[in-house]
């Protein structure tokens, strides 16, 4: 999808965009073959360098500090994951007439969960639900508070006209009483009453690396922040069911307040996705309509 536009102010790239770029300002890599890497991602463009490097270089400008945050964050949390997280390796400036700072990272081999799941889902489960726990377990000393940042680990209240106006856009298309009854039952579980914790922000099955039919790796940490961790258990709707759903929840002991609260996030982030990319991220607009049915049917069954 690198070639298509998602947004009406987004920026072009292209692979050589990307040499331009590294003969200008990494003459050191300028040789190595680039190729373009089909993403349902909607924030940045990925090109592999080589065979050990990428190139990420920001679509839109709310993706510009993702590859700061990601380097000044993630080499103090990685030692405690038992997971793989991206490595910034440089930092480059806006130039070739792009007008972004952009990095290069290590590349981390392995296929995205949309595309490729695990081969036993209930270990993928439990080794997601560990990599939360130990994320959740970190200091969150100095970390983007959720609240004063916009990230997703804010209180619910706050998506809730978001939310709403995207049920109505949808309606006809979706059975619009259920979400509504979703969303009413994760805003009645209230708040939060904890110390935050740190959350990944986008645990989507695309931002999963999946190696040797195991979970490997965790990406795209732009939604990185401390707050209700509540956030990340979208991926108990995006990716489980059944059995390791269950087992997902039972390893985090994750109760009931959360739990609802977790399938609000879920719901929420599919219904405004939807209509914004309908006509210019078929991928990813099919993930999210799974996950919603995934979330409906979920509701359903608890009648």
């Amino acid at each position: 999808m690198i070639a298509g536009k998602m947004h009406l102010d987004e920026v072009d790239t292209s692979a050589a965009l990307v040499g331009r770029l590294l003969a200008e300002q990494f003459p050191q890599w300028a040789n190595l073959p680039i190729t373009p890497v089909p993403s349902a991602g909607t924030d940045n463009a990925l090109y592999r360098l080589g065979d050990d490097l990428a190139v990420r270089l920001p679509r839109i400008h709310w993706a510009v500090g993702q590859a700061a945050k990601e380097d000044h964050w993630l080499p103090r949390l990685a030692p405690a994951l038992p997971l793989a997280v991206p490595t910034v390796l440089a930092h480059g400036a806006p130039g070739a007439g792009y007008p972004y700072p952009w990095a290069v990272y290590r590349w981390l081999g392995g296929a995205n969960a949309a595309e490729q799941p695990p081969a036993d889902m209930r270990r993928a489960a439990l080794d997601l639900a560990r990599f939360l726990l130990a994320l959740q377990r970190l200091d969150t000393s100095g970390g983007p508070a959720a609240i004063d940042h916009g990230l997703r680990g804010a209180p619910l209240a706050g998506r809730d006209a978001a939310t709403r106006q995207a049920i109505a856009a949808l309606d006809g298309a979706i059975d619009a009483n259920a979400a509504t009854a979703v969303w009413e039952e994760a805003l009645r579980a209230g708040e939060w009453d904890r110390p935050p914790r740190w959350f990944h922000g986008d645990l989507l099955p695309g931002n999963l690396l999946v190696a040797g039919g195991r979970l490997s790796a965790v990406i795209d940490w732009n939604g990185l922040g401390v707050g209700d961790p509540a956030c990340d258990l979208v991926i108990a709707w995006a990716l489980f069911a059944g059995e390791s759903r269950a087992a997902f929840r039972v390893a985090l002991g994750v109760d009931d307040a959360m739990w609802a609260r977790g399938r609000g996030h879920a719901l929420s982030q599919a219904l405004i996705f939807i209509p914004y990319y309908r006509h210019t991220n078929p991928l990813g607009v099919a993930y999210h309509r799974r996950t919603l049915d995934a979330v409906l049917a979920d509701y359903r069954a608890e009648e």
